[in-house]
């Protein structure tokens, strides 16, 4: 298809495949995992920095609207051009540069698939930690704009934790590089970190260096059902209590763990109202040794069953469940309107008594489960899109979710960003003082405002 003319003299500076207005290519480009969806004016396809560049300088000079996107596994939208323009995608910049076992870092492109990745660096005996649920699909760089997490994220950080360097185009096309391979570096401001979390609105990186671990030669995991959720919340505390810091502890509602019954169809889940899922890593005989101290500390708050995994194998059979969550809730014919809210750990309960409130006050069937260790709970209003009057009181219902979690001492996401979906509620999240400090670092980097605009910041 004939490109626009405005697009052509942009057209000479790249090759003959790095732009596209083919219809199929716009809508491919035109969404990711939540319900908005534009098409943009026309996409860029670059296989290197040096043609994102080219791309940010003609899109700087002409100010046109540069929407950046990863692998379009977001849950926010994101990455919708909101405003037309050009949808940058850098799913061609897909190399894993470099791993160096000695230095423990990884150089990659922002396209290669994060499972790939990680894939990649355990055969080498090292580890990268962070493991959002899309980790098969998403890529590194779309992990960056969001600072993605996941349920090793209460022992091992999140993605920040681990990103030592960055090559960024500016909006206006400058490639820098930023930070270094080192593991510490308090030369300057911490620039490169400036670019994780912020949603493609600073600029678009074009390189990531990484750090990376000793990958831990075992592993082990609990599955443990409750008749509710108030014992699994005394467990959490419990399990803190005596000192155990896991590498993942999740949690289920009853609501989920009935979906995911109907699904699976495992009668272990039969008269089960919590579920947490307990794993363990380092050496093997420490690891041995710690569950039986964990079961240990678990058995006097009466648990209905406790199920051992001992090695990837069997840890993984206890993980496929809680990777059959979202699955089952889509199964329900209701929509999920899923909201990554975090509050202080010690006021779990309080968040899943507030969504129990939500339910009963609108309702709205609400499903949560998520990352218990670290408060960061995914709240799941499940609606009836065939209900008007149910449709319309979810937004109500969100509105005082979101007002509850503040409250709380909490925010309004810990993974997924804010995008389209949470920015009506942005300046109820963040103080006047704070939103003017984005907005001047924002002019300050991106003074023609081309960079994904229409988010939170305008």
């Amino acid at each position: 298809m004939k490109l626009p003319a405005s697009f052509r003299p942009l057209a000479r500076q790249l090759a003959a495949d790095e732009l596209s207005c083919a219809p199929e290519v716009l809508a491919a480009h035109s969404g990711d995992k939540w319900f908005a969806s534009h098409p943009p004016s026309i996409v860029a396809l670059p296989r290197d920095a040096a043609a994102v560049s080219k791309v940010l300088a003609f899109a700087h000079e002409r100010s046109i609207p540069v929407t950046a996107r990863g692998a379009g596994y977001g849950y926010v939208g994101g990455c919708v051009p909101s405003q037309g323009g050009i949808a940058l995608s850098l799913a061609r910049l897909d190399q894993v540069i470099e791993i160096a076992a000695k230095d423990f870092v990884a150089v990659v492109q922002p396209g290669v698939i994060t499972a790939e990745l990680q894939a990649a660096v355990e055969k080498r005996g090292l580890f990268y930690p962070p493991d959002p649920a899309s980790r098969a699909d998403c890529s590194i760089g779309g992990n960056i704009a969001t600072n993605a997490g996941g349920p090793r994220c209460l022992k091992y950080g999140v993605t920040r934790d681990y990103v030592l360097g960055l090559q960024v185009a500016l909006a206006d096309g400058t490639l820098v590089r930023l930070g270094s391979r080192t593991h510490k570096n308090k030369t300057g401001f911490d620039l490169h970190r400036l670019f994780v979390g912020s949603e493609g609105m600073l600029g678009v990186v074009t390189e990531a260096t990484l750090k990376l671990l000793p990958l831990p030669p075992f592993r082990a995991c609990l599955g443990v059902g409750f008749r509710g959720m108030k014992p699994a919340l005394r467990a959490i505390r419990a399990i803190f209590a005596a000192g155990f810091l896991p590498s993942a502890l999740e949690v289920a509602d009853a609501f989920t763990l009935a979906a995911a019954r109907k699904r699976t169809g495992s009668a272990r889940l039969d008269g089960c109202g919590a579920h947490l899922i307990v794993e363990l890593d380092g050496q093997e005989r420490s690891v041995r040794g710690e569950l039986k101290e964990l079961v240990r500390v678990l058995r006097p708050i009466a648990p209905l069953f406790i199920d051992r995994g001992f090695g990837a194998e069997g840890c993984e059979q206890l993980w496929q469940l809680r990777r059959q969550f979202s699955y089952a809730l889509r199964d329900t014919g209701l929509t999920k309107l899923n909201e990554d809210v975090v509050v202080p750990r010690g006021r779990l309960e309080e968040l899943f008594r507030l969504a129990a409130g939500l339910q009963k006050r609108h309702g709205i069937q609400v499903a949560c489960f998520g990352h218990a260790g670290d408060g960061n709970i995914h709240v799941n209003l499940m609606v009836d899109d065939k209900d008007a009057g149910q449709k319309a009181r979810s937004e109500a219902a969100l509105d005082e979710l979101f007002k509850g979690v503040i409250g709380l001492g909490g925010v309004i996401t810990g993974e997924h960003g804010v995008g389209l979906a949470k920015k009506r509620w942005w300046s109820e999240a963040v103080p006047p003082e704070a939103d003017a400090l984005h907005k001047t670092v924002k002019r300050a980097l991106d003074p023609r405002g081309i960079l994904n605009p229409g988010k939170f910041l305008g």
